[in-house]
């Protein structure tokens, strides 16, 4: 999905599973990674191809065999039906039965989406989103997702016990106010990184000074940081 970082990359035991593909929020660092990914497709699903928000109901009955499962990785899930949402639900519910040690990871920019599914989450489902900055301004050039504060508010209203925030790609932010908004989300951990293609699509970064700040209050605060593209950053 846009604003996540390559899934099999940060879980090296993951596998994505894909009933619902596509997203609307036209994020600029999404272009030469998810959706390049989907140009592949075009023989395969035209919908795929032009990442336009579609189901896929013949893959609700494969889940992969891998302990960590990133539910429509390749989506934001917040432009599902609700109702197509739930049967995915149900499905990891089913699963559970035959093979209970799995983690489901389900992320979105826009985690109100969430809502209305928390009393059905299995606890083997941890809910994430992507926070890349706590500043509003300008970032309608980068996203047509929810702004960052509208973002973080919604998530932190979340009545549910796993979180995770993913801070990539990173941009420009105030340490103390953004830390502050995640100590306030108590996330299980957070994934921290710089821009993974610089070469594709230039974002205004934080100095690496600025994230060794911002990482620095995160572990003061208990807050476990796994990191990807640091550069300098020392976690």
């Amino acid at each position: 999905m846009p604003g996540k970082t390559d899934h099999l990359n940060m879980y090296a035991a993951a596998k994505t599973w894909n009933p619902f593909k596509g997203c609307e929020f036209d994020c600029t660092y999404c272009v030469p990674s998810f959706q390049r990914q989907s140009k592949r497709q075009m023989n395969l699903c035209q919908n795929c191809y032009a990442y336009t928000p579609h189901c896929h109901e013949d893959r609700l009955a494969k889940i992969p065999s891998a302990p960590i499962i990133v539910v429509c990785g390749n989506a934001d899930i917040s432009f599902c039906p609700l109702d197509f949402t739930r049967r995915i639900i149900d499905r990891i519910v089913e699963h559970n039965t035959r093979a209970p040690n799995k983690t489901y990871y389900l992320q979105s920019k826009q985690p109100a989406c969430f809502e209305p599914l928390l009393g059905n989450l299995p606890d083997n489902v941890i809910l994430l989103t992507t926070l890349e900055t706590n500043r509003d301004a300008g970032y309608d050039a980068v996203s047509k997702a929810p702004p960052p504060s509208v973002r973080y508010q919604q998530f932190k209203a979340l009545k549910y016990p796993r979180k995770v925030v993913t801070i990539e790609p990173m941009l420009d932010f105030d340490h103390q106010t953004f830390a502050k908004w995640i100590r306030s989300i108590r996330p299980e951990y957070v994934w921290l990184g710089f821009n993974s293609k610089p070469e594709s699509v230039a974002l205004p970064e934080p100095t690496p000074e600025k994230v060794q700040k911002f990482a620095g209050l995160l572990k003061k605060a208990g807050i476990e940081i796994r990191g990807k593209q640091l550069r300098d950053v020392v976690i």
